[in-house]
């Protein structure tokens, strides 16, 4: 995967909104959609992770 071009805040946002687009789905019970929406999920926190590596801990 190539990292998102218009930054890592907003690959971190779009992992937000479809975590939180999860939850409410599976709270209707709308569980398809819920299932779909936490994949969506994943992917964006791991394109998240791979476009903001951790930093090391400065001593």
């Amino acid at each position: 995967m190539r990292p998102e071009p218009r930054g890592a805040r907003f690959t971190l946002a779009f992992a937000g909104a479809c975590a939180l687009g999860a939850l409410y789905g599976f709270l209707q019970g709308a569980w398809p959609f819920g299932l779909v929406e936490a994949v969506w999920a994943l992917v964006a926190q791991r394109c998240w992770r791979k476009a903001c590596p951790p930093q090391p801990a400065a001593l």
